[in-house]
This record gives C-alpha cells, structure tokens and sequence, in this order.
C-alpha cells in the first residue's frame, strides 16, 4: 500500500526507471501499480530480466508478458521500444546477449547511462538554489532531514535558506548545517551540490514533504504533488485494564505521546491530535493497515496501549454543511474465478463498480469506488474469498456525500463477567454458544471479550467455572474435556473486529479485546442512557 503519495513523489525526481522481472515467474499483479505511475509520468523504463540462470527460467516468454503488459497500461510507442537486459543478481552479472555470458554488472551500469536523460536541472546551475523536499526522516544529531533533488543552483553548508509551501506562503527560514549524499550504500556529508544531485538536507525545523526549500531571493515555489489527507483515525490510551503493566515497560501515558509525536514527525501520511478530555491521543492515517503497522512496531518495543475501533475522517460541505466521507478509488487483481464473490461483497458495502476487463494469464482487474469505511475490515476477508492470491491497491481520490450506513454483519461477543484463569470444563460448556478466543488457563477478567456469540447479542459468561467435585463415586469414567482450538485474532483482525464499545489491549505478548467499560451493571446502565 502507498500511505501517502510517496511513490509519486519519489517518481518525480527521477529521470529513468529499471523494471526488475523475475524471468521465472514473469511479471506479478504487485508490479503494476508502481509501473503504471511510472509511465504515466513519461519515464522511459529499462527492463532488467533477473534470474535468468534458474533452471525453469523462460526469458524470451517473461520479455513478451512484459511487452504486452506495458500496451495494456497505455505505454507510449517510445516507452514500447524499451532496452532489456538479462541478469543474475545473486551471482551478479548481466548481459546483453544470452549467449554472451558475463561476469559483472557492467553492462547493466552502461545501459542506464546511455538511456537515462541527463537532469534538465542541469541547465539551471547558475539559477538561485531550489529543492523540492519529498521525504522527511528525523536524525538524532542533525534532526530533521529533508530529502529531494536540487531542481537549480547549488547548495553548501552555512547558505541562508527559507521554506515555501505549495501556495507559496513562507513558513520558515534557517541556514543549511549539513548536505549529506549517497556515495555508495552509504550517506556522507558532502562540502557542496550542484543541480541535479538527489541530496538531504538539515537546518530547518518546521518544513515538511511538498515544500520548497530554496534562497532567500526566490518566491515562487515548485509545483508539489499534494499529500494525502488522513482518512482514518482511532484513539490511543493508556492500558487501564486490570492485567495492565506486567507484560510491557513503556506504560505511562508520556512515553506514549512521545512516541507517538515522534512517529509524526518522520511520516507525513500520519496526524497526532490530543483528544478533548487529554487522556488519550488521537491517531489519523490512510487506512487501518497504515495504523495497525505503528501499532504492531510500538507493541515489539516494548509498549503497553489500549486503541479504539478505526473511525472514518469525516468533513463538512461549506456551502451545504452535508456531512462528506472520503471515497477511495481501489485497484483489484483477482483469478477470474473469484471476480464475483468481490464483487458482490464490495457492491454490499456500497462500492461502485466503475471498470472491470481481463489484464491477462487468467486474470480480472477490477476498478471500483469505495467509501473509506466499507474497506475497513475487508483485507482479511478479501484473502479469504481470493484463496490468497488477490491484489488490492487503493488510493484517496475525494470526498462525496454520506452513503449511509453499511451493514459488517457482525455478531454479538462473550463476555467474562469475572476475574481469574479460565477453565477448561467451563469452556466445553461455552461451545455450544459460540467461537472461543481464548484457550484454557488463560488470565481474564471482567469485561474482557472472550469469543464471538453465536446470536446477535452480547452475553455475560462465566468461563472460571470448574467441575464441581463429590464424595459420590460415579458409575461411568469421566470423559477427558477435548476443546476447540481458539480463533486467535492477529492485531489488524482485531482492530476491525470491534465495534465502538470495545477496545483492544495491545501488550507485548498478547492481545486482548475487551469493552470499554468492564462492570456490566454500568455498561448496561450506559446502554440506556444512549
């Protein structure tokens, strides 16, 4: 997934592209979401057939998939008539001719450089310095550092520099403290940079992605491709349940913040916001897979949190004041056997089909717009339904009127209406009611969600209920207690999972759901207030 139009941003300052192809299994439906944007964009790519030394490999069938792939994407006659080049990169070497065999990668090195254009910001030397900031990343030493490619002039250490934004508003000015370069693998400061040179670049604090950073004299800024505006967001709390801080070292409410503000700062798709009550932390990003990667890095440092059901970022017409959802224009790739059962669950979630056509080797694409909430739990689903094999892109494309509401067809949930351990003839009793996700021997407590009902409704168990023991010796043995193996739900399945009422306990051995408020005497008594 692209969470913030990085791929654009980072096509935009280069002038040439390598498609890498495996020459045994040809071209996948993941390379195409990257070359389509490539091509849309006019870069003229190479196409490099990889490991060609495999003993399946099939080169000259994998060049022709890749042939027909570009005329399916619209490919100009100019970016049909690519260059390739076959090569092992395990064993690094590339040739031109299979029958030519080689020992370096030279050849492959040669080819970019006669087929890549030279940047056209080399004419600009002699202009005032620019650059077009395209990636942020913060550095414990030098702070924040921006990354682009120096559209004119020169950049040095000690230039006095300023931050436009794309309306051409100042945002703040500072002087260059370093200019670092790729010299191989690794980045170095460099004394100065000419146009042209992909650099990064630190001494300001407040300019971001789609800013241009350039000499005091300049006050136009470069055209940037805008940011995605976050269109989910789920609140982020301390963990208040009972089993809190045993399992995790970073529980206090400050580390959190910090952590959280931190993240902020290094990725633009991402929007921290303090919540009105100040007990929590609202989290904006593009689409729960987005968040459920923060999460799941927070959780393996160490972290113990409490997060709420996604919620979709609504707006309001100006003009009209009607409530807007955000609308995503989604990508599938599917065998042509699964097309239907996508179809219809995505037309169930009010998704509008938009195109659907044949891309090759027994396989549909299928191009819809779908509203940002009905896409909320569906990636699991959509595995599913596609036995593995589907591809799903999205991307933002703009805010229409409320749909309405879209029905999850989700049942109630059992809940543990005490604490303690599980037990397992408690559990065989439960079975009857519904799916357990939890094992026996497990520590619970009160208000903690412990499978899925059978019904529409939630209900109050008792899983820490053991066989009661008699001095009456019974005439039959007793049975061994066989469970079902738990549904263990992995953090993403549980984030969509819930609803509003319920929340989920991320610690950094466990994952737990549970509602927000544990006693059932006020969680009833809430109902009603509602």
């Amino acid at each position: 997934a692209d969470f913030g139009g990085e791929v654009e941003r980072i096509l935009g300052m280069v002038d040439g592209c390598v498609l890498l192809v495996d020459a045994e299994e040809g071209v996948m439906p993941q390379t195409k979401f990257v070359l389509g944007k490539a091509l849309k964009m006019g870069l003229k790519p190479i196409l490099c057939l990889n490991k060609v030394d495999r003993p399946h490999a099939d080169p000259d069938r994998v060049l022709n998939e890749a042939f027909d792939l570009f005329a399916a994407m619209g490919a100009t006659d100019e970016q049909l008539d690519f260059p390739h080049i076959y090569a092992s990169g395990k064993n690094g070497w590339a040739t031109l001719d299979m029958e030519k065999p080689n020992d370096t990668l030279a050849p492959l090195f040669d080819m970019i450089v006669e087929h890549v254009p030279e940047p056209k910001a080399v004419a600009r030397a002699d202009a005032p310095f620019q650059i077009l900031s395209v990636l942020i990343e913060s550095d414990p030493f030098l702070g924040r550092l921006l990354t682009g490619r120096i559209e004119s002039g020169k950049a040095t250490p000690g230039l006095a520099i300023k931050a436009l934004s794309r309306d051409g508003k100042e945002i703040e000015r500072g002087r260059i403290t370093k200019v670092l370069a790729f010299r191989g693998l690794k980045r170095q400061p460099i004394e100065d940079a000419e146009a042209g040179d992909i650099v990064a670049i630190a001494g300001l604090s407040k300019a971001t992605v789609a800013d241009t950073l350039c000499a005091l004299d300049v006050t136009e800024a470069l055209p940037a491709q805008p940011i995605d505006p976050p269109t989910i967001s789920m609140t982020v709390s301390v963990n208040d349940s009972p089993l809190a801080g045993r399992e995790g070292d970073k529980v206090q409410s400050r580390v959190i913040a910090a952590r959280l503000l931190k993240e902020a700062e290094s990725n633009v798709a991402i929007r921290v916001t303090e919540t009105a009550e100040k007990d929590a932390y609202e989290v904006a990003g593009r689409g729960e897979l987005q968040l459920g990667v923060l999460i799941e890095g927070m959780r393996r440092e160490g972290f113990e949190l409490s997060i709420s059901r996604p919620r979709v970022v609504f707006q309001n017409d100006p003009e009209t004041g009607e409530r807007l959802e955000p609308i995503e224009d989604v990508m599938i790739d599917v065998d042509d056997e699964f097309s239907g059962i996508v179809i219809e669950k995505l037309s169930a979630r009010k998704a509008e089909l938009k195109d659907m056509g044949p891309s090759g080797a027994g396989k549909t694409r299928i191009s819809l717009m779908a509203p940002s909430r009905s896409l909320i739990g569906y990636q699991g689903e959509f595995l599913t339904d596609t036995r593995g094999s589907g591809v799903l892109n999205r991307v933002f494309s703009h805010y229409e009127p409320y749909k309405g509401a879209i029905d999850a067809g989700r049942k109630g949930v059992l809940v543990a209406n005490s604490d303690g351990e599980t037990a397992a003839f408690a559990l065989w009793n439960l079975e009857d009611r519904g799916t357990m996700f939890v094992g026996a021997g497990e520590k619970t407590y009160q208000g903690m969600i412990i499978g899925e009902n059978a019904r529409a409704d939630d209900l109050d168990v008792n899983p820490m209920k053991a066989k009661q023991l008699t001095n009456v010796r019974a005439s039959g043995k007793d049975e061994s207690i066989r469970l079902t193996p738990p549904r263990r739900l992995t953090l993403e399945q549980a984030i969509a999972y819930i609803e509003e009422d319920e929340l989920v306990e991320v610690t950094p051995k466990n994952i737990r759901l549970r509602k927000k408020v544990l006693n059932p005497s006020f969680r009833k008594k809430r109902v009603k207030e509602d």
